[in-house]
């Protein structure tokens, strides 16, 4: 266990290709707050999908707390193709017991970051610019993001259908998937900790 026993702190600074973990996970999920239009009463297309997640993220970025995001995350991630996939070569190792408790640390992390990142990435605009084909894989929304400061983002979502709706399996911004990020910092964190994943679980839920 670490001296500490709690979850490394990650910079937030951000430039071009060196974005930082911190950078990823707030703009990840709070870089469309900016996109507007109406959500249609089915979601079953996957722009209007993620319209209607903007807008949900437009209220819990007025909010600016990190429950608010937790909700929203805890609403529309897919928990255990992000969750699972994150923990690596632990993915086995994580007991049925902890699988609850590590989805909802692991959200409360990244909520808490989006709450106090996400002002330092003000946007202006979203355009969905285009989706592929579904398969039985999912499919991929692409996006690019303005920001006030005249910066760009093209960012990529990958959704998984889940029923008769979507669930976000993951989201690539300026070529970073989310979900690859996680999983280096996690597979480190849980091998400079015994190599047991619920070392992760207790400090994502400190």
């Amino acid at each position: 266990m670490s001296r500490a026993g709690t979850f490394p702190r990650v910079g937030t600074s951000r430039s071009g290709r060196g974005l930082t973990l911190a950078a990823l996970l707030a703009g990840l999920f709070s870089l469309v707050v900016g996109l507007a239009g109406p959500m249609s009463a089915h979601a079953e297309q996957p722009a209007r999908y993620m319209q209607g997640v903007a807008n949900e993220l437009m209220t819990a970025a007025r909010s600016g707390t990190a429950d608010a995001f937790h909700q929203v995350f805890r609403k529309h991630a897919d928990l255990p193709s992000i969750g699972l996939y994150s923990l690596g070569s632990y993915a086995q190792s994580l007991s049925t017991a902890d699988r609850d408790p590590y989805y909802s640390g692991m959200i409360g992390w990244i909520a808490r970051y989006s709450a106090q990142n996400a002002p330092q990435y003000p946007v202006a605009k979203m355009v969905v610019v285009g989706q592929t084909e579904e398969t039985k894989t999912g499919v991929y929304v692409d996006t690019v993001v303005s920001l006030r400061d005249g910066g760009t983002y093209d960012v990529r979502w990958w959704l998984i259908r889940r029923g008769g709706s979507y669930k976000i399996g993951d989201v690539s911004v300026a070529g970073f998937w989310g979900r690859e990020q996680l999983k280096r910092l996690f597979e480190k964190f849980i091998a400079d900790n015994g190599g047991n994943p619920r070392a992760l679980v207790i400090a994502l839920n400190r």
